[in-house]
């Protein structure tokens, strides 16, 4: 039988995140495995009147809505495109991928076409809600949201998670330890060449040559801590004089960092390249020296384990990252990277300070982070946990309702 997965997700391309990357590593690594994989976007993709796009190769099925849909309806509409689209492709399963709204649809359809379902937990929808603004910790919304992240958990036929922060928030809400599974955030090793040397005419048109690159790739919210790499940067100055920052991506924290790069002086030592297209990506990573990741303390940093320092280090790159728990599972100190106390620029600065006076320790840690990545942390490997999930929530169905699907 070959397997047919119902994917179901927040958002997809054209649109650029760390949730599109995992996504399609994803959909490359379950279609080698001889799977097919569907693809459904809820409202959250954006208004559009579009049944279905075509990008790369891939088909994703848009459900059609207006800006500005509350959340009843979001759901309401996501459950009806779930229905039409499995009831054309005759999925042998629906995979819903965070938030939980896109989860609770999913289980309303699997129950009534008796379908198996796996949800997948990549944050905690609640805590996402308070950094982004939309909710304060201990709000009705709040509590609200916490309940319906905990409905879908506890109703899913299976349950995977990005990593062992959220498996443990996850079994913490009562869900059975062998209905949690782990399919860790990793890296394709060969889209990431080891030590690639930087384009000198890149350099040169960003005004970095013989500059100490401190730089950042990803998008900027304010939980990623990116205002302390400035109050940093300029403390540095006095010191070394070449410092510049880049960062390299956007978000809602741009107009502020701007802001805080002026006031404090720094708007011809930071460069800000915009959004930069996935396959360009890694000519600005050889531009940057140490790639430096402060993510705050906070429970959404604690949990969640970022994409992007995988990135820097399948690629040889220097890390200083902040001590929070999702870097504290990728980044072994003094090994693979360099750690700092959360949320303390002071610790930042020695953090940076003492990498500068080892540069003969550079070459063991750039080849250890690789080495990590190779071992640990390739899609291929990582994927490949979705056979069992797979098979468990297929007999789990099979069994309730005694046929198979």
């Amino acid at each position: 039988m070959k397997l047919r997965i119902l994917h179901v997700l927040d958002h997809s391309l054209p649109l650029h995140s760390g949730y599109t990357f995992r996504t399609l590593s994803i959909l490359r690594e379950q279609r080698k495995l001889g799977w097919e994989t569907l693809h459904l976007t809820t409202p959250k993709q954006g208004a559009d009147a579009r049944l279905h796009e075509d990008i790369d190769g891939l088909r994703f099925y848009r459900t059609p809505s207006n800006q500005g849909v509350g959340l009843l309806r979001q759901m309401h509409l996501t459950a009806r495109r779930i229905a039409q689209v499995a009831a054309a492709t005759r999925p042998h399963l629906i995979h819903a991928h965070s938030p939980a709204l896109n989860a609770l649809p999913m289980l309303w359809v699997g129950r009534r076409m008796r379908l198996p379902t796996v949800y997948e937990m990549r944050a905690s929808w609640e805590d996402a809600a308070v950094d982004h603004g939309t909710t304060v910790e201990g709000s009705l919304r709040y509590r609200a949201s916490r309940a319906l992240e905990t409905l879908a958990l506890r109703h899913a036929g299976e349950v995977t998670t990005i990593c062992d922060g959220l498996r443990q928030e996850i079994a913490a809400r009562g869900i059975a330890s062998e209905r949690i599974t782990v399919i860790p955030n990793a890296v394709d090793v060969e889209s990431f060449r080891f030590n690639l040397p930087c384009d000198p005419q890149l350099r040169r048109t960003l005004g970095l040559d013989g500059a100490l690159v401190l730089g950042f790739v990803g998008s900027f919210y304010h939980y990623e801590g990116l205002h302390l790499l400035l109050q940093v940067a300029q403390r540095m100055l006095v010191r070394h004089p070449q410092v510049r920052v880049l960062l390299v991506g956007g978000g809602p924290e741009e107009g502020r960092l701007r802001a805080q790069a002026t006031a404090l002086g720094l708007q011809d030592r930071v460069l800000f390249t915009g959004r930069v297209a996935h396959a360009e990506v890694e000519r600005y990573y050889a531009l940057i020296d140490m790639l430096v990741y402060p993510r705050l303390p906070l429970r959404l940093t604690d949990l969640v384990t970022p994409l992007k320092p995988l990135e820097a280090m399948a690629q040889g790159k220097l890390v200083v990252a902040s001590d929070v728990g999702g870097h504290r599972e990728l980044i072994r100190h003094g090994e693979t990277g360099v750690l700092f106390d959360a949320g303390d620029a002071a610790a930042l600065e020695r953090a940076l300070y003492a990498l500068l006076a080892q540069p003969e320790r550079w070459s063991v840690m750039r080849d250890q982070a690789r080495r990590f990545v190779e071992v640990e942390r390739t899609w291929s490997a990582s994927i490949d946990g979705y056979r069992a999930v797979y098979q468990r929530a297929m007999q789990r169905r099979q069994d309730t309702s005694g046929k198979q699907p």
